[in-house]
């Protein structure tokens, strides 16, 4: 199917000009690379890669982020969503990476991450069938909860670091570049005209690593380090399987696809205010398979929806698939040049927690809209109450399962995983009641306590009644 040729930023096919698109590009790049880098980072540390395997693990996440997203905006076949959306390696897998790679290695995680990208691509063919067991109620949760966990990462970020140990952590410098950098993407966001309000993050973003330049908080020593160019080889870090480490990883794959839906609707109904279409939910799912499963040969973690970039989707409208483009070519080039990929991490973390701190709100609210799509019921508001108080209850206080199981706690160790499974079962289990059928129990007990006949004659009347008519 053809499409008439567009230079609005607002359409999906729209094409403006590499100038204008490429700052609205590296606003999603700065927004993810380091929930991209992380992830491999700390697994290595704790699989005890050496300096060249660490290197290959952050240089493999940089690519196959690029490309899974490449095939999200450019599906092939059946392969992709054909939604403005970033896809990467992602932190909900963090504590099952930690938890498989403690014992087998790298090489564990990547056997039990094909098995898992299996179990996805299993999930996005029929997903058309069971789609109806995720309603707004439960994937509006999951998104909520996604915005909600992510308010300690910015926090930390704009504190000084991920680690609340590291030297300076919380320093009033931190806090000074941190919260200047915030200042501006409001200011811009809200009063800005034009372009430059489309622009507000990565303005905010240049601000503060001038500042934080002036201050001198950036580190150029990974730069200096990292080669010119890396070509990826197959099974470079092996490749092992293990049956508790594959059940391990199915399971949080088949659970993170729920993330995944949520991500797809929130930038559905944030970005292109309509709601998500069967084939483009399936062929997300399809497409985050197959390069899970792709990746794992080659030493990719398992790859996400970035819900970061949805915040930015929904708070730009900036829906152009070239846009977001020209961002997965800069993953892929950062993936294959080193040098190019250690630049982008030379942003320091105050900058970073300052610019996206907003977008993690963002998301939180998109949550929220998805929630009021249904009818906001005793029963509904139940399972969003339960969800959210039991997923940030157990984040808040990570001490409560430190007994657990290795495998439960992996489960239980990540919120989004919580609040999809308990939202998940409570939609499954309490009887499906709208409001009028409330409105109806309530009036049919206040007639029973105020009238003298037993209730269950009452209950017989109005039975007959409700026949007759």
């Amino acid at each position: 199917m053809k499409h008439s040729q567009s230079k609005s930023v607002f359409d999906y096919y729209g094409k403006p000009s590499f100038g204008k698109a490429l700052p609205l590009s590296f606003q999603h790049i700065l927004a993810m690379i380091m929930g991209a880098v992380t992830p491999p980072l700390i697994v290595a540390g704790v699989a005890g890669a050496n300096a060249q395997e660490t290197m290959l693990l952050v240089q493999i996440a940089l690519l196959f982020s690029g490309i899974s997203t490449l095939l999200q905006l450019y599906p092939v076949g059946r392969l992709g969503a054909g939604m403005p959306t970033i896809f990467g390696v992602g932190f909900a897998y963090v504590p099952s990476l930690i938890a498989i790679g403690s014992v087998y290695g790298i090489p564990g995680i990547l056997g039990a991450q094909i098995a898992g990208g299996v179990a996805m691509i299993v999930v996005g063919i029929f997903i058309k069938q069971i789609r109806h067991l995720f309603p707004p109620v439960v994937a509006g949760t999951v998104v909520l909860v996604i915005g909600l966990s992510l308010y300690d990462i910015a926090i930390k970020y704009m504190a000084g670091s991920g680690n609340v140990t590291a030297d300076g952590f919380g320093s009033g410098q931190n806090w000074l570049v941190g919260l200047t950098t915030l200042a501006v993407v409001l200011c811009c966001s809200q009063f800005a005209r034009g372009y430059l309000r489309l622009a507000a993050i990565i303005v905010g973003i240049l601000v503060g690593y001038a500042m934080a330049f002036f201050f001198g908080m950036v580190d150029f020593s990974r730069l200096h380090e990292a080669p010119w160019v890396m070509v990826p080889t197959p099974f470079a870090l092996g490749i092992e399987f293990h049956a508790s480490a594959v059940i391990s990883m199915v399971v949080i794959c088949i659970v993170n696809s729920v993330q995944t839906i949520g991500d797809l609707s929130a930038t559905a109904v944030g970005g292109m205010n309509r709601e998500l279409k069967d084939e483009e939910l399936s062929g997300g799912l399809l497409g985050n398979g197959v390069c899970t499963l792709v990746g794992a040969f080659f030493g990719g973690l398992p790859t996400a929806s970035f819900s970061q970039n949805v915040g930015i989707v929904a708070m730009t409208k900036v829906i152009s698939r070239y846009v977001l483009g020209i961002a997965a070519a800069f993953l892929i080039l950062a993936g294959l040049l080193p040098k190019f990929g250690a630049a982008m991490t030379t942003i320091p973390y105050p900058v970073l927690g300052g610019a996206t701190i907003i977008v993690f709100g963002m998301i939180t609210m998109t949550g929220i809209q998805l929630l009021v799509k249904d009818e906001l019921s005793s029963r509904n508001i139940t399972i969003v109450a339960l969800s959210v108080a039991l997923a940030m209850g157990i984040n808040t206080v990570p001490e409560a399962i430190a007994q657990l199981p290795d495998t439960a706690r992996m489960l239980v160790g990540s919120p989004v995983i919580v609040a999809a499974t308990v939202a998940f079962t409570l939609n499954m289990l309490l009887p499906k009641k709208s409001l009028q059928d409330e409105a109806r129990e309530r009036e049919q007990i206040e007639r029973e306590m105020n009238s003298d006949e037993p209730a269950t004659d009452y209950h017989n009347k109005q039975m007959k009644v409700e026949a007759s008519n």
